[in-house]
């Protein structure tokens, strides 16, 4: 069954064309492009004019080549920035005109459950309940840290514990560091990381973190943060995924981010144009999750969502 997948999230629209046999997934075409469909979301509550234009343009795009390719299935799922907008009807109306099928705007718990499965699938062969139990063990605490929302999610096999909370790059950079200098002022990082904190309060009253023993890290803020720790002269999905990256590596990272300048990120090889105004407010989230919980190393996954949501199709 060959099925295509599209994840919109705040920051980015992406697609996955695959085929699924049986039990594997065999990747058949992957895209990304950032079009920050969130922006002003957190301050207006609605999507803007031109963000719903860069996105229905990414849009077609993705049509085109799933209709070259011939998948049979396809599903569009939408997360945090419409959920919170008010004119999200508008999004719905122009990727049906687009793909031919209603968008699902998920709930955050809907939108855990599919990371889960995207990013574990590939690691439960190599948990403690088979013959490879040199491998990363379960129960994993998948932390998916998007542009309007965070992700946590805990389980072995199958998700058990969920919580959205909303703490993403783009919607606490929008709220504290727009007008915070380059690099932002220490009150303002002070700002971020008190809603960061607020957050994991939350997460510990539904999520029982201290059983894991596997945190699996997801989206562009997390793969980024490991291209740098990594040293990779260009962005290399191979080397990143499944990469271990110790918490020294991520409090190091996060720690340069946030004293660069912009110009100063941008020069960063692995860095994606689309990210250099948030990397630092996603590294951030990282690097507090890992000390608030005491994770001495997150497992980098380059599989989250969108795999999730092809799984679900075929």
């Amino acid at each position: 069954m060959r099925v295509a997948a599209v994840d919109c999230g705040t920051n980015s629209v992406r697609l996955l064309v695959a085929d699924i046999p049986h039990d594997t997934l065999t990747e058949v075409e992957r895209r990304m492009e950032i079009v920050r469909l969130g922006q002003g979301v957190d301050e207006t509550g609605r999507l803007s004019a031109e963000a719903l234009q860069r996105t229905f343009a990414a849009m077609r795009g993705y049509r085109e080549l799933i209709d070259r390719h011939g998948a049979k299935r396809t599903r569009v799922v939408a997360t945090s920035a419409t959920r919170d907008a008010a004119n999200r009807q508008e999004f719905v109306d122009g990727v049906r005109e687009i793909f031919g099928v209603e968008p699902e705007v998920v709930s955050g718990d809907e939108e855990a459950e599919l990371s889960f499965t995207g990013a574990t699938r590939g690691l439960l062969h190599l948990s403690p309940e088979t013959e490879h139990p040199e491998g990363p063990m379960g129960p994993y605490l998948v932390v998916d840290i998007g542009g309007g929302s965070t992700e946590f999610v805990l389980g072995s096999r199958h998700a058990e514990q969920a919580l959205s909370v909303d703490i993403g790059c783009v919607r606490l950079t929008e709220r504290h560091l727009r007008d915070a200098g380059d690099p932002p002022s220490a009150a303002a990082l002070e700002a971020v990381a008190a809603d960061i904190e607020a957050a994991l309060d939350k997460v510990t009253e539904t999520v029982a973190v201290e059983r894991a023993h596997t945190l699996v890290g997801l989206a562009g803020s997390v793969t980024t943060v490991a291209g740098i720790a990594l040293g990779l002269p260009a962005y290399d999905r191979d080397r990143i995924h499944h990469a271990h990256i110790t918490a020294e590596e991520v409090h190091e990272v996060t720690r340069r981010l946030l004293t660069m300048t912009h110009g100063e990120r941008a020069g960063i090889p692995v860095m994606h144009p689309g990210r250099v105004d948030v990397i630092g407010v996603g590294a951030l989230i990282l690097d507090t999750v890992m000390r608030r919980f005491a994770f001495s190393q997150v497992v980098v996954s380059e599989h989250d969502i969108l795999d999730g949501i092809a799984w679900s199709i075929a």
